[in-house]
């Protein structure tokens, strides 16, 4: 089993309202030469989480933290006018709360951040490594 040490948090840059799925999101990383989906986990806009990439595998979501992370994206991050923005729906903040908690109990070891803690990306659109600091800490 990996060892796993950060739970990083992403958006998949699209428009707000426009729910894609982990099958499609797929198939744009296989078209970007991955060998699939680079995320282990996708929370719908309504709240609905969809498997990626087994946790067993190394993701590709993070550039020198694959090895050791959990690659989590949600649906959305971009506003009306194109910019980042935090556009997590109610049933998506709920369903990366609960998915979140469950990762950090499986691996007890583990922080949460932002895939903007590790690239000059504005990816997640929000203060992931703020929001749920106080879950890594119990």
């Amino acid at each position: 089993m990996r060892i796993i040490d950060k739970i990083i948090i992403h958006c998949t840059a699209t428009p707000f309202g426009r729910d894609v799925n982990a099958a499609e999101i797929d198939l744009w990383h296989r078209g970007r030469g991955w060998k699939a989906i680079g995320y282990h986990y996708l929370v719908k806009l309504d709240g609905t989480i969809e498997a990626g990439r087994p946790e067993r595998q190394i993701g590709a979501h993070c550039r020198g933290q694959n090895a050791r992370s959990i690659g989590i994206a949600y649906v959305g991050g971009i506003d009306a006018r194109g910019k980042c923005a935090d556009t997590r729906t109610d049933a998506q903040k709920k369903s990366l709360l609960s998915l979140i908690t469950t990762l950090l109990d499986k691996y007890p070891q583990a922080r949460v951040f932002g895939h903007r803690d590790f690239s000059s990306k504005e990816c997640p659109c929000f203060d992931a490594t703020g929001e749920y600091y106080a879950l890594a800490r119990k």
